[in-house]
């Protein structure tokens, strides 16, 4: 079920920059509050993480008080793997939870010994919760691939006892697309600084800028959060953790392993921080955050818990596993694992394109349809044009260094083969020990999503007032239209 600690853990250090944010231990008179706030579909796009044309104070106060963690990354770059990830500390490749979506039908129950880490809390004495932004009465975005009964004990920590301690999460459902603007701050697109993998043209410019709109309202969202922490008296007795569930959702970010999928912002406010507006930039999974949560809780970490206490001065990674699979309908398998510098990224079916079709994407992402037009026309270059062919290579190499929006493929180059022989073989390594889900996943299954996704298909062509076979060119004016009426 998971790497032995002498390779998960290898490179392991005494030092861990940023352990003086770590809160003082839990004791039975005085237990600390633990707050999750998960945004869904946020990437690295605020400006405590550099980017000037966002307006996020309220994030970039919290960073101010806690600790940054510059290099987060999700084991995957959609929702119900990565969310499965997060309340079991374990891979989801490792108990058949890698696939998007699992069918109720094909959902399992968790292996023997295994529990949600809200079990762990409720023993410790908390009360648990889930709640969704703005509307404390109704539970949060679950989404989970696996059987469980009563996982929280609420949707908001009000509904506890008096003095009780709680491990509550709040999700925020935003920057999920379709995309809120932000009519108090509005973006103007041409002034935006798009990823250096899109085309620069009208139609990316506003999607994107739509996006940075949507990050500024979770902005806001995450202040009243906080606000609310502080005129409940909470926030000194409160550990808050700030972070995505996976990247941004935009071509070549989500669902890929590409950092766009799988960097997302991390930030801890500890009571009583002594190192406050700390940055931490050595390698961190979010599996290791439910691993951390129990520990500040003072609670003992199961010994099947693949994440590390990134609290513990003692522990360090050295490497990053992130994975791929079917992502609704579309059937597809990468794994990638990265040290303090490099990435390497193995396809496991490089005669498929990256663009195979996929319902959500199509009827959800103006600038791939962009990128679709342009590349019929020869009007892509180097990795645009590459995204876009018909095949892929087996194995991707990038230092993120010199190449941080991973353009540039060394898995060819003789002088990086070292480099990529020594990833290669880690990630073998992993693969023996943790991959060890279903292959192939069970046709019906495949066959109900695809089903699924062709009616999802024509019911969205039909409240967009298009036909079913309208081509490239025809939605792409169509799309220009309505990022239009979006941004007035």
């Amino acid at each position: 079920m998971r790497l032995k600690k002498s390779l998960l853990f290898f490179g392991l250090v005494v030092c861990f920059l940023g352990c003086k944010n770590k809160p003082t231990p839990n004791t039975e008179a005085t237990k600390m509050n633990i707050l999750w706030i998960v945004a869904d579909d946020l990437g690295t796009e605020l400006g405590c993480y550099g980017n000037t044309d966002v307006h996020t104070p309220n994030i970039d106060q919290l960073a101010n008080e806690g600790t940054l963690y510059e290099k987060h990354y999700t084991v995957t770059a959609v929702c119900s793997p990565s969310r499965s990830a997060l309340m079991t500390g374990l891979y989801p490749v490792s108990f058949n939870a890698q696939q998007h979506r699992t069918h109720s039908s094909a959902k399992k129950v968790l292996p023997q010994g295994v529990y949600p880490i809200t079990h762990y809390f409720r023993q410790a004495g908390y009360f648990t919760s889930n709640g969704k932004y703005g509307q404390p009465d109704k539970p949060g975005k679950q989404d989970y691939n696996f059987k469980a009964d009563s996982i929280f004990d609420g949707t908001d920590w009000g509904q506890r006892k008096p003095g009780q301690p709680f491990f509550a999460q709040i999700q925020i459902p935003s920057p999920h697309r379709p995309f809120v603007p932000d009519t108090i701050r509005p973006i103007d697109p041409e002034k935006v600084a798009l990823p250096a993998f899109y085309p620069d043209h009208p139609v990316s410019r506003k999607d994107w800028a739509l996006y940075l709109e949507n990050v500024q309202v979770v902005d806001r969202m995450v202040g009243h959060i906080l606000e609310r922490l502080e005129k409940e008296g909470l926030a000194e007795n409160t550990l808050v953790f700030f972070f995505g569930d996976q990247g941004h959702p935009h071509v070549r970010a989500k669902q890929f392993l590409y950092d766009g999928g799988v960097h997302t912002p991390l930030i801890v406010r500890a009571p009583k921080a002594t190192d406050k507006g700390s940055r931490h930039k050595h390698i961190l999974s979010n599996i290791d955050i439910p691993a951390t949560t129990l520990a500040a809780a003072g609670i003992k970490i199961p010994e099947y818990f693949d994440g590390l206490d990134f609290f513990n001065p003692e522990q360090k990674r050295a490497y990053v596993y992130s994975m791929r699979d079917r992502r609704d309908e579309t059937v597809d398998r990468i794994r990638s694992v990265r040290n303090q510098r490099y990435k390497y990224i193995r396809n496991f079916y490089p005669n498929r394109p990256y663009t195979q079709y996929n319902t959500y994407k199509k009827t959800s992402y103006p600038t791939l349809t962009l990128m679709q037009v342009l590349h019929k026309k020869g009007q892509l270059s180097g990795a645009q044009a590459q995204f876009m062919d018909t095949i892929r290579p087996n194995e991707e190499l990038y230092d993120l260094d010199t190449d941080p929006n991973e353009l540039t493929n060394l898995a060819e180059s003789a002088a990086y083969k070292t480099i990529k022989n020594t990833l290669s073989n880690q990630l073998d390594l992993w693969l023996d020990d943790n991959d060890t889900g279903t292959y192939p996943e069970a046709a019906q299954q495949i066959e109900f999503w695809k089903t699924n996704a062709k009616k999802a298909y024509t019911r969205k062509m039909k409240r967009f007032g298009l036909p079913e076979d309208i081509s490239d060119e025809d939605f792409l004016l169509w799309w220009e239209t309505y990022l239009d009426e979006r941004l007035q």
